[in-house]
């Protein structure tokens, strides 16, 4: 081992230290990049042109359109977080399901993966979730263990439902990564891969998964009475005209989110474009929950999705030679489309101003936001740094060497990500770890988008486990006295076991996750 080598090694350990002790992510990445940049300076193994690279790598972040994706998919998360639409969707769920022995699990399971599509924010979710649905679970009989377990499981379902944030930077990173790959094998025309090929990947295992989840509740149910009772009919004053509601509580979202990640696999708009369109969205239904009044935001929520089909069927391009009657009559019905939408967002934004949602939500968002790309640029310094050290020979050197070829160096990046998924946070483990493994083992034949939901899954189950998954800190930080941590602890292992049963088969069966992209985008 070289003496650079020695260096990569320990600058990472002392990151990962850094970050352990809770220091600032962006703050230790760079600071530590640049202490070691020094250091191999003064030893002669670092040559300082590394550096020079910085400020294209941040110019490139800051252009860059599918990053754009990630505050408003930020935005559409927190108003529908902030505007009850999960209360409301958990309370008709439970009228809807709530006579069935486990059906109130089943519930939660179903509200966690309909705002898992919608925020796609895992700490938001699990909050919300534990928040809402914990006491309830409690109050009508669960076993606290199971109530835990159900909570925690549906709030990490946001990890690989699309459209997701981590998929979001998982797929910029992966993108950079396999033309990295591709260039290094001699292919200076390389595929690209894409936000969307990961969203379309990640759905079925996403929604399988979900499945497995529900199985383990019937069965549960079936095998153990106690602990997940049926709530009796009388003592569920909501029953009565539960499908008015049911219509009213759960049509709204499941629009939003079919226009969104619809619009995204069928090829109308890119994932930013998408973005745009649930930010827009979240924000009229939150106008529309405020008021006695909705026809102006349901107009405008017709109006947008009206749109979405004009692109798909009409060339709406201006400034063009040539026009048809028909394009001619689209344009202009697209014009009237926008005022209608205009005035139904101006209606929203005066609504939801007028308490504290709005400030709430763009405080929010501007936190988050800031947060994911002041890591970033920290991420970058610690690339550049760790790439100057010779760092990435080094991975590729260790990879290829391990036993078993490209299943062995698969198998051991999944173990050290899930390993590192127990102290940080999945945005330095995408930023850090991802562009230095993802480009060997793409060489090494790996499918990009079978990759990225492996990653994304293991991820997930990596949040979820004992002692140290950081789902478990967010329900605990929310959880009644009378839940323990042993009890989350203890809830927590079944599923545990389906998400690593879901694990081995997504890797016996990659198909699950490049079957859909195949057929999508060819």
């Amino acid at each position: 081992m070289s003496l650079a080598e020695g260096l990569d090694i320990v600058m990472f350990l002392v990151a990962i230290g850094l970050l352990m002790a809770g220091f600032p992510v962006a703050f230790t990445l760079g600071g530590t990049a640049i202490f070691f940049a020094a250091l191999g300076g003064l030893l002669g193994v670092f040559d300082g042109a590394f550096l020079g690279a910085l400020t294209q790598r941040i110019f490139g972040t800051m252009t860059n359109e599918v990053l754009t994706a990630v505050p408003l998919f930020v935005f559409m998360g927190v108003m529908l977080e902030r505007s009850r639409v999960a209360e409301d969707l958990l309370d008709t769920m439970g009228s809807l399901f709530g006579t069935l022995r486990g059906g109130l699990g089943i519930s939660v399971m179903l509200v966690g993966a309909l705002m898992a599509a919608s925020t796609g924010i895992v700490g938001a979710t699990v909050v919300t979730m534990g928040l809402l649905s914990l006491p309830t679970m409690l109050r009508r009989g669960y076993d606290p263990r199971l109530a835990a377990g159900t909570v925690a499981a549906a709030g990490t379902l946001g990890q690989i439902i699309p459209p997701s944030i981590i998929l979001v930077l998982l797929g910029d990173v992966m993108s950079s990564a396999y033309q990295e790959a591709q260039l290094s094998l001699g292919n200076f025309s390389p595929d690209t891969v894409t936000v969307g090929d990961l969203f379309a990947g990640a759905l079925i295992p996403g929604l399988a998964l979900v499945g497995l989840y529900i199985v383990y509740q019937v069965v549960l149910a079936w095998l153990r009475p106690l602990s997940s009772p049926a709530v009796p009919r009388e003592a569920d004053a909501t029953a009565r005209g539960i499908w008015p509601r049911v219509v009213a509580a759960l049509i709204p979202p499941a629009v939003l989110i079919i226009a969104v990640l619809g619009s995204i696999l069928a090829g109308i708009a890119t994932p930013t474009e998408a973005a745009a369109v649930g930010a827009v969205g979240s924000l009229l239904l939150a106008g529309a929950r405020v008021t006695n009044d909705p026809r102006p935001v349901y107009a405008a929520g017709a109006a947008l999705l009206a749109l979405l089909v004009l692109t798909e069927i009409a060339d709406l391009r201006l400034g063009r030679d040539i026009v048809s009657a028909s394009d001619r009559a689209a344009t202009v019905a697209a014009a009237a489309l926008c005022l209608v939408l205009a005035w139904g967002i101006a209606v929203s934004l005066w609504r939801v101003s007028r308490g504290t949602v709005l400030t709430e939500v763009m405080r929010s968002t501007t936190v988050i936001s800031a947060m994911v790309f002041v890591i970033l640029f920290g991420a970058a310094l610690f690339s550049l740094v760790f790439r100057g050290l010779g760092g990435d020979e080094f991975v590729h050197s260790v990879l290829t060497g391990l036993p078993g070829g490209a299943v062995g160096a698969m198998a051991m990046v999944m173990l050290v990500m899930f390993i590192l998924g127990f102290f940080i946070d999945f945005i330095e483990i995408i930023f850090i770890v991802v562009p230095v493994v993802a480009p060997v083992l793409l060489v090494m034949g790996i499918d990009p988008v079978w990759l990225g939901v492996m990653m994304g899954l293991n991820l997930q189950t990596s949040f979820l486990t004992p002692p140290l998954g950081f789902a478990l800190f967010y329900l605990r930080g929310v959880a009644p006295p009378e839940v323990t941590t042993l009890h989350i602890y203890r809830g927590v292992a079944p599923f545990i076991a389906l998400q690593l049963l879901a694990l081995l088969l997504l890797a016996l069966l990659p198909g699950l996750a490049t079957w859909l992209p195949a057929e999508l985008f060819g």
